[in-house]
C-alpha cells in the first residue's frame, strides 16, 4: 500500500461531492437531459484548466449515490465557485448531495516515506474507494511512542498490497470527520482482502467509525454523466 497524497510547496484542500439524481430527471425530454449534461461537463472542464478534478461513476456500486466528483486545489475558492457553478447547471435542478467530505492534505507523522501534498494525476486506477474515519479519543491519549509502535504495525500490512495506493487527508476542524481515506484500486478484491487482515491489527481496536464506504468507478466526467440515464454510454471511455 503506498502513500500518493513528490512533495510540494504548499497543501491543498480536497472536496469529495457525492450527487444522487432523482427519478424525475431521467423523464425528462433526451435534449434537455443532454443539455443539463452539457452544462455540468462544461464547468468540470473549467475548474480542471488549472486544478485537479477526477470524476467517478457510483451507479451499480451504491444505492445512495450516482456520481462523484474529487475536485483539489491549495484554496477554499476556487472549490467555492466550482460549485456555485454546478448549483446553476439544470441537472442540479433535479439532484441532491447525498455524502460531501472536505479535507486538507498533511504530512504523516507515522510514515518514513514521502508524503506529497497533492494527489499525483498519474496515480489513478480503475477505482477509488473512499470513506470518512473517526479514531476513539483514547487513541489522542497514547503516547506518542505507543502511538507510532501501534500504527508500524498497520503500515507493516499494508506495504504487502504495494498496488493499492492511499490518500489520506485531514479535517479535523473543518469538516465532521477526522479523516478522509481514498483507495486507488484495479481490483477490488484485493482491497478487500487488505481491509479485511486490517481487522486483526492493533490499530484497529481504535477506530470508531469508517463509513460509509464508496466504490467509485473513475472515468471522464462526461462518462459518469452518460450513466446517469444510460443515453449515450457506449460512447464514451
Amino acid at each position: 500500500m503506498r502513500h500518493t497524497l513528490g512533495t510540494v510547496s504548499a497543501r491543498n484542500f480536497v472536496k469529495f461531492t457525492f450527487l444522487r439524481v432523482h427519478p424525475d430527471w431521467r423523464r425528462l425530454d433526451p435534449s434537455e437531459r443532454a443539455r443539463h449534461k452539457h452544462e455540468f461537463a462544461a464547468a468540470c472542464a473549467e475548474f480542471s484548466e488549472n486544478h485537479l478534478l477526477r470524476a467517478y461513476s457510483l451507479v451499480g456500486t451504491r444505492g445512495d449515490t450516482d456520481l462523484m466528483v474529487r475536485t483539489v486545489a491549495p484554496s477554499l475558492d476556487p472549490i467555492h465557485e466550482f460549485h456555485v457553478l454546478l448549483n446553476q447547471t439544470g441537472l442540479l435542478g433535479y439532484a441532491e448531495i447525498s455524502h460531501s467530505f472536505l479535507a486538507l492534505t498533511k504530512e504523516s507523522v507515522y510514515s518514513d516515506e514521502e508524503q506529497p501534498l497533492a494527489p499525483r494525476p498519474g496515480s489513478d486506477a480503475k477505482y477509488l474507494i473512499v470513506y470518512p474515519m473517526w479514531k476513539k479519543r483514547d487513541w489522542y491519549a497514547l503516547d506518542g511512542e505507543e502511538r507510532m509502535r501501534i500504527m508500524r504495525g498497520h503500515i507493516a500490512v499494508g506495504k504487502q498490497y504495494g498496488e493499492i495506493d492511499i490518500n489520506t487527508a485531514y479535517s479535523y476542524g473543518l469538516d465532521d470527520q477526522e479523516f478522509v481515506v481514498s483507495f486507488n484500486a484495479d481490483d477490488p478484491a484485493q482491497f478487500l482482502d487488505l481491509v479485511q487482515e486490517l481487522r486483526f491489527t492493533e490499530s484497529s481496536a481504535f477506530t470508531a467509525s469508517e463509513t460509509p464506504i464508496f466504490t467509485c468507478i473513475s472515468c471522464s466526467p462526461e462518462r459518469a454523466l452518460a450513466a446517469l440515464d444510460g443515453d449515450a454510454v457506449a460512447a464514451y471511455r
